[in-house]
């Protein structure tokens, strides 16, 4: 195993992880690691000698994610709602709040979303989000603010 392949096979479960949390979706998320680690293979030497090749990976996962957040023409969209979901166990509680936090998360607004996963999820700095969003640490902070009021919104609301 080269050093390419075995950097990929380290990073990829984090990059699905935060995929999956910026998609939402499964397929989705890996689709959007597929196109990062292609990305990655192709400029490997730029990753290689980056100071930091995650969060290089990292930053390449997100400008992705927010580009395709722009191409919204050709994303699918659902027909139809689907109904709330029965009333579970309380075994099955857990499971249930994280689905519910993860359908009011595809709710935000794609930067918001992205700041709240990397300042939460990821537990990055304010410097570190602002670095990899692109913008000011005053933008991060109020991406951040904005993002977390509209998870309690829809967290209280029993997201659609």
């Amino acid at each position: 195993m080269d050093e390419r392949e075995a950097f990929i096979r380290a990073q990829q479960p984090a990059l699905i992880r935060a995929g999956y949390l910026l998609t939402g979706s499964d397929a989705a998320a890996q689709d959007l690691v597929q196109e990062t680690l292609v990305k990655v293979i192709v400029g490997w030497r730029a990753v290689r000698r980056a100071g930091a090749p995650e969060a290089y990976v990292r930053t390449i996962l997100l400008n992705a994610f927010l580009a395709s957040q722009r191409r919204s023409w050709w994303r699918e969209r659902p027909a139809q709602v689907l109904p709330e979901p029965a009333e579970v166990a309380s075994a099955y509680d857990a499971v249930a709040d994280r689905d519910m936090l993860a359908r009011a998360l595809q709710a935000l607004p794609a930067r918001q979303r992205a700041a709240v996963v990397l300042r939460h999820y990821e537990d990055r700095s304010e410097a570190q989000t602002a670095e990899l969003l692109g913008c000011s640490v005053g933008t991060v902070k109020s991406l951040t603010s904005r993002g977390l009021a509209g998870l309690r919104t829809l967290m209280n609301g029993a997201v659609p």
